[in-house]
């Protein structure tokens, strides 16, 4: 038998917010004798105090401060769902949960996630960004409806779901003006012995851009490794070394960050998925992110006849 009783949980919760059995009774309208009485039945059924009296105050204990913050949860989720109820089925908004994992260049997810706000019908928004595996055991359990990665699902993950390319594109290197001037040359020649800044080791493209100068035989000098992508733009605006960007977000790039492009290869691309649970895309949004990916982001390397995997 369940020992949480809501109408216990709500008492308890007022009374926290309130800040005192007085104050709860004008809220709930109840005697302050009668929430008192609960409260205290509460603890015994939990086994735990819930609160100290410190002079004529009320204050939580740790075991309080615990219960407060999924009664939190709780009740602001149960006063958003009563408000959803009330309105019009036809005014809801669309709901639209999507999981960026961090890899993923912060200009490129707004590019992409930008056309699904421009739907006709009211849409909602949930974007959460994390670790790739994370986001994939959320979309197992449909926590999202899609997550945005710069690599497919990974076979050993036991996870249903299917690989949607939204596009690829090839790498611009960026430096800033003085950089610039001081690594001059033709590219890549010009990154050999250079100050470079990488992407952490969980970005895809990482082992191919490697490869690809150990191909072109050039040692660029690794300056610094990040696995946020905005925080190694900013070292890079700040003239701390030379770092690669998708060519498909190169402008957004050198206008935000005051960086010139010193150089660019297709030999090195770098690919975004919008994984699902659905093999065939169904919700607006996506539909919508899917569209606007390969006739605008990625126009220029769009598979005609790219299938999910």
């Amino acid at each position: 038998m369940s020992l949480l009783n809501f109408k216990h949980l709500r008492y308890f919760w007022v009374v926290a917010k309130a800040g005192g059995i007085t104050r709860a009774s004008e809220r709930l309208h109840l005697t302050p004798q009668t929430i008192s009485g609960q409260i205290s039945l509460f603890e015994q059924l939990l086994g735990y105090k819930l609160f100290a009296r410190v002079g004529r105050r009320l204050e939580l204990t740790d075991s309080g401060r615990t219960v407060l913050s999924y009664a939190d949860e709780i009740f602001t989720l149960g006063e958003e769902l009563e408000g959803v109820l009330r309105s019009p089925a036809e005014a809801r908004p669309l709901q639209f949960s999507v999981g960026v994992a961090d890899a993923v260049p912060k200009v490129v997810a707004y590019r992409l996630l930008e056309p699904a706000m421009r739907l006709p019908e009211p849409l909602r928004m949930i974007c959460r960004e994390g670790k790739f595996t994370s986001l994939l055991a959320d979309l197992a359990v449909h926590r999202l409806d899609i997550v945005i990665a710069d690599s497919p699902m990974p076979a050993t993950v036991n996870v249903k779901g299917f690989n949607h390319l939204l596009g690829e594109c090839g790498l611009t290197f960026f430096a800033t003006a003085k950089l610039a001037r001081k690594h001059k040359g033709t590219f890549p020649r010009l990154l050999d012995g250079a100050p470079l800044l990488l992407p952490g080791e969980h970005a895809a493209v990482r082992p191919r851009l490697m490869r690809w100068f150990d191909a072109q035989r050039v040692r660029p000098r690794i300056v610094g490794e990040f696995d946020d992508g905005a925080l190694l733009k900013a070292f890079g605006r700040a003239g701390a070394g030379i770092f690669a960007a998708p060519s498909a977000i190169a402008e957004q790039v050198r206008r935000q960050y005051g960086v010139a492009a010193i150089g660019r290869t297709e030999a090195v691309t770098e690919a975004f998925y919008a994984i699902s649970v659905e093999r065939q895309l169904t919700h607006p949004a996506v539909v919508a992110i899917r569209s606007a990916a390969r006739q605008d982001l990625f126009r220029r390397r769009a598979r005609r006849n790219g299938q999910p995997r």
